[in-house]
């Protein structure tokens, strides 16, 4: 994650490689140089009784790459498949383009970037799930 620029708001917390930090009482930047660090925001991160619908459990795999609670071998195959399972139901451009850059992502082991993409398709799924009649 060479050069990846984390803005923190005050006492605001990240994981990073399984250790979490607060920032101070100031907003701070931290500039990330170790490439592959294992960063995850920790207001940005699922947890585990929210992962309830397809886009959260693939994004949840994601997080769990980050966060090393993960094999990132295992994961990827794992998010490739979800990937792949979604653009079946996702069919139109913005989200083709977003899964796709997901999945490039992921075959690099950009594991942040992939979450962050994935990330981007919360708010369709959310619509699609209200406008989605519910069987009783």
């Amino acid at each position: 994650m060479s050069g990846l620029v984390l803005k923190l708001g005050p006492k605001e917390r990240v994981l990073v490689n399984g250790a979490v930090i607060e920032n101070g009482d100031r907003r701070s930047r931290l500039s990330i140089m170790t490439p592959n660090a294992n960063i995850l925001r920790l207001r940005d991160a699922i947890r585990p009784d929210e992962v309830n619908t397809p886009v959260r459990r693939v994004c949840y795999i994601a997080q769990l790459v980050l966060s090393g609670d993960a094999d990132p071998d295992e994961a990827r195959h794992q998010l490739l498949r979800g990937i792949e399972q979604l653009s079946q139901a996702l069919t139109d451009h913005d989200s083709r383009a977003i899964l796709d850059d997901a999945t490039q992502s992921v075959g690099e082991g950009e594991f942040y970037r992939a979450l962050k993409r994935l990330r981007m398709l919360l708010p369709r799924e959310d619509r699609l799930l209200a406008a989605t009649p519910r069987l009783s």
